[in-house]
């Protein structure tokens, strides 16, 4: 303990870890969350049965709001029209390339038949600039999956995470994996989507994104990092995240940059109504279309309530600092083959 409160402050770190990022937006939850995105109203790119409104019509219906948190939800009181039953995909006017994106949810939509929500980063001109898909998930599925979606020539290596792999080559076309499978990564607790987050009062998604790889944690509330709550986020101090999307072959900077936040709650589409034949969905109603058009109220749990969002980037030279003070500890700290004791990097509540 004396070496390391000694040599922190030598090497200009705090005594709680590695140099933090540091904030650069803050989307807040007031109104103005909604100033920092667009509203799509186009046709659903995944064939989803929905109605993406604009911000007026979403506000009037009662399908946003923001007073301390953000809500987002879907038209859960009529029978939907034939184009499907209104809800709201919103995009980030910003773009960012590398960085640290921490959601904190108290609720997401999920665990329902015929819904197919999601939290996502995308690039320009799809998907040249590629996809990170940090929640994802249709109909009763019961834990998080979380994906890469990329042009050819990036596969992922296994290991470095607690999740599952699922696929591993990245580029959306890979043979074998399907169309638009990408590279997966499975959770294994039902508390990361759906029912299971929910009842467990929600919690705290991390994606640190740098030239090595993208990493997600997540947090089950109640134990989020200490860094975190203090506005100092310190992903050395985490342990191993959920998912770590590391290159067995990738080059990350040429397939992943300029992505923009997405969240959006669509219906049916490539995935959940690709698949409700072969779930229990199938015995509520003969299709993914009829449940969703005609059963409303299932869907009055189908909303976002976002307690901040907020993204970080690297302060001036600190992935560097990072690296060299670790390097530096390891090998003056007087431990078995110069390595720290097992925990000492834990992710602490």
């Amino acid at each position: 303990m004396y070496i390391r409160s000694t040599l922190l402050p030598i090497l200009g770190l705090s005594a709680t870890g590695m140099a933090a990022y540091v904030l650069e937006d803050d989307y807040g939850t007031s109104t103005s969350f909604f100033d920092k995105f667009s509203f799509f109203t186009a046709p659903d790119p995944t064939g989803g049965f929905v109605s993406y409104v604009d911000r007026n019509t979403a506000q009037n219906a009662g399908l946003i709001a923001a007073n301390g948190a953000v809500y987002m939800g879907v038209d859960h009181t009529n029978v939907a029209s034939s184009s499907g039953r209104q809800s709201v995909r919103i995009t980030s006017t910003k773009s960012y390339t590398h960085g640290l994106v921490i959601l904190d949810l108290a609720h997401m939509p999920g665990g329902i038949c015929g819904t197919w929500p999601a939290f996502w980063m995308v690039g320009p001109d799809w998907p040249s600039h590629g996809e990170i898909d940090i929640i994802e998930g249709v109909n009763t599925q019961s834990i998080n999956q979380m994906t890469l979606h990329s042009t050819d020539g990036c596969t992922i290596a296994n290991g470095g995470f607690t999740g599952t792999l699922l696929t591993s080559n990245c580029y959306d076309y890979a043979p074998g994996q399907g169309t638009n499978a990408g590279c997966g990564i499975a959770a294994t607790s039902s508390q990361t989507y759906g029912t299971g987050f929910n009842n467990a009062g929600g919690g705290i998604y991390a994606t640190e994104w740098t030239s090595a790889g993208i990493s997600i944690w997540f947090f089950p509330r109640g134990s989020t990092p200490l860094d975190i709550r203090a506005g100092t986020p310190n992903p050395t101090n985490w342990g191993t995240p959920l998912a770590r999307f590391a290159p067995g072959s990738c080059d990350f900077d040429a397939h992943f940059s300029e992505m923009q936040i997405v969240f959006d709650t669509t219906f049916c589409g490539g995935w959940a109504g690709g698949v409700w034949g072969s779930g229990s969905c199938a015995s509520v109603a003969s299709s993914c279309q009829d449940f969703v058009a005609n059963n409303p109220s299932a869907f009055q749990e189908a909303y976002w309530l976002i307690n901040s969002l907020k993204v970080y980037q690297d302060a001036p030279g600190a992935s560097k600092m990072r690296k060299n003070a670790t390097d530096h500890l390891h090998a003056q700290l007087p431990w078995e083959g110069g390595r720290p004791r097992p925990g000492r990097h834990g992710r602490g509540l």
